[in-house]
C-alpha cells in the first residue's frame, strides 16, 4: 500500500490535536470585543471630527479649513499606531498573547474616555487642541497593539481548515463597534437639539466607551494564553528579541501585508467618516439619515465578513482578495456618477450598500492572511506592523486628502485615489504566494 503524502495542513493537526484550546464562544468573545471597541471608538472620532469638532475645537477658522484641521487630528491616532504595534508587538511575542491584549485594551478605553471629558477651545484655548492630540495618540499607541492581538487569539486556537473562519470573529467587530457608535449617534441625533449635541451630545459615545472596555476586560481575564504561544514556550522557540527578528527575516511579508491592506483602510474611510462630511454638505442629506444608511449598509458588511471567509477556507486567501480588490477598482470609478445632485438618496444607497458588499469580502479574509505571512515567533510583531503601517498609508489622512479632491478637483478624483490604492493592492497580492496550506506552528 502507498503512503499517503501529508500536507501542511495535515502536519498542523497532528501537532496542534492535543493542545488545550479555549472553548470557542469564548475565542470569539475574546477576540471580537477589542475590535468592537476598537471601530466603535474610532467611529465615535470620526463622526465627531466630521461633525462637532470643526466648532467644538477650531471655532476660530473658516468652516472648511475647521473641517480639514478637525479630521488631521483624526489621523494623529494612525500615525501613533505603528508605534504602538511595535511595543506590544514585542511583548506579545515574549510574554504572550493574553496579557498584552489586557494592556492595550486598557490604554485604549482610556483615552477614549479622556477625550469625553476634554474641555472645548472656548475654555483652554490651543492647550484643548494639544491634549485632543495627545489623548488621541495615546488612544492609537493602545489600538496598535490590539488587532494583531484579536486576530491571533482566533486563529492560533483555530482548527486548520477553518483558520480564515476564526480569524473573521475579530474582523466582525469591525461592524458591530461601527453598529453600535452609529446606532448612539442616531438615538442621540434623534433626541437632543442641534445645540445639545454640539454643547455636551457628543461626549456620550466617547463616555459610553468604558462600558464596553470593563466587558472586554472581564472576557479577556477568563482567557488562557493561546496554544501555539505556549508550545513555542514549550518548545523554547520564543524570541529574546522579536522585533529585530521580524525586521531581519520577515521585512518583505511586512511590506506585502502593509500595501494589501491598505486599500481596505482607504475604503472603509471614504466609506464612513469622508462620506458623511461630504453628503451633509454637497448632497444636502440630513446626518441622521445618512446614519440610518450606514447601520444598515454595516450589516450587509458584517455578513459578506462571514461568506468570504468561509469562500477563503475552501478556496484560498488569495482569489477571493484578488477578486474583491479587482471589484473596488470598478467600484471607485463608477460611484462619483451616483454621489451627484442635492437629496440623491438613491445615489446614495449604491455608494453604502454596493462598497459595504465589496469591502466585506476584502475584509474577511485578511484575518487569517496577515498573520500566515509570519512564524509563530514573530507573528504578534509582523501582522501587527504591517496592519498598523497601513493604517498610515491608507487611513491616516484619506478623509483629508479625498475632502482636499473634492475641493480643488471635484468628485471624480476620490474615485482615482481609490483606484490607485487599490491597484497598489492587486500588485502586492499578486506577488504573494496562497497562505491557506502552510503549516501555522512554526
Amino acid at each position: 500500500m502507498e503512503d499517503t503524502p501529508t500536507t501542511a495542513v495535515d502536519s498542523q493537526a497532528e501537532s496542534t490535536e492535543d493542545l488545550q484550546r479555549d472553548p470557542v464562544r469564548t475565542v470569539i468573545l475574546a477576540s471580537m470585543i477589542g475590535t468592537a471597541i476598537e471601530f466603535f471608538d474610532f467611529y465615535a472620532y470620526g463622526t465627531a471630527a466630521a461633525t462637532y469638532f470643526p466648532t467644538v475645537f477650531f471655532p476660530k477658522v473658516t468652516p472648511a479649513i475647521a473641517l480639514i484641521l478637525s479630521l488631521l487630528t483624526f489621523g494623529v491616532a494612525f500615525v501613533a499606531r505603528p508605534l504602538g504595534s511595535l511595543i506590544f508587538g514585542h511583548f506579545g511575542d515574549k510574554l504572550g498573547r493574553k496579557k498584552t491584549l489586557v494592556v492595550s485594551l486598557l490604554t485604549m478605553g482610556t483615552a477614549t474616555v479622556v477625550i469625553g471629558v476634554l474641555p472645548s477651545y472656548a475654555t483652554l484655548g490651543l492647550l484643548a487642541v494639544l491634549l485632543l492630540c495627545l489623548a488621541r495618540f495615546i488612544q492609537g499607541i493602545g489600538l496598535g497593539g490590539e488587532w494583531s492581538g484579536a486576530v491571533l487569539v482566533a486563529t492560533e486556537n483555530a482548527p486548520a481548515n477553518k483558520r480564515a473562519l476564526y480569524g473573521a470573529f475579530p474582523e466582525l467587530g469591525a461592524p458591530i463597534g461601527f453598529f453600535l457608535s452609529n446606532g448612539l449617534y442616531f438615538v442621540l441625533e434623534s433626541t437632543l437639539k442641534p445645540a445639545q449635541m454640539q454643547a455636551f451630545g457628543w461626549r456620550i459615545p466617547f463616555l459610553a466607551s468604558a462600558v464596553l472596555v470593563v466587558i472586554g476586560l472581564v472576557v479577556r481575564e477568563k482567557m488562557q494564553e493561546t496554544p501555539l504561544f505556549r508550545l513555542a514556550m514549550d518548545q523554547s522557540k520564543v524570541q529574546k528579541s522579536p522585533l529585530a527578528e521580524v525586521f531581519k527575516h520577515n521585512w518583505a511579508s511586512i511590506l506585502k501585508g502593509t500595501f494589501i491592506m491598505g486599500v481596505a483602510y482607504t475604503f472603509f474611510y471614504l466609506l464612513t467618516t469622508w462620506s458623511l462630511s461630504y453628503v451633509t454638505v454637497a448632497m444636502n442629506l440630513p446626518t441622521k439619515e445618512w446614519l440610518l444608511m450606514l447601520m444598515l449598509g454595516v450589516v450587509l458588511f458584517g455578513v459578506m465578513i462571514v461568506v468570504a471567509s468561509l469562500f477563503a477556507d475552501r478556496l484560498g486567501r488569495k482569489g477571493v482578495l484578488v477578486t474583491g480588490t479587482v471589484m473596488i477598482i470598478a467600484f471607485a470609478l463608477a460611484f462619483p456618477f451616483f454621489l451627484q445632485g442635492k437629496g440623491n438618496v438613491g445615489g446614495g444607497i449604491f455608494f453604502i450598500f454596493v462598497g459595504f458588499f465589496i469591502y466585506g469580502i476584502i475584509y474577511g479574509p485578511v484575518g487569517a492572511l496577515l498573520p500566515e505571512l509570519f512564524p509563530t515567533a514573530t507573528r504578534y510583531s509582523g501582522s501587527g506592523i504591517a496592519y498598523n503601517l497601513a493604517a498610515i498609508i491608507g487611513a491616516a489622512f484619506a478623509p483629508t486628502i479625498a475632502s482636499f479632491l473634492v475641493d480643488r478637483y471635484g468628485i471624480h478624483s476620490v474615485g482615482f485615489y481609490l483606484a490607485l490604492m487599490a491597484a497598489i493592492s492587486l500588485v502586492a497580492l499578486l506577488t504573494t504566494k496562497e497562505t491557506k496550506s502552510i503549516d501555522y506552528t512554526k
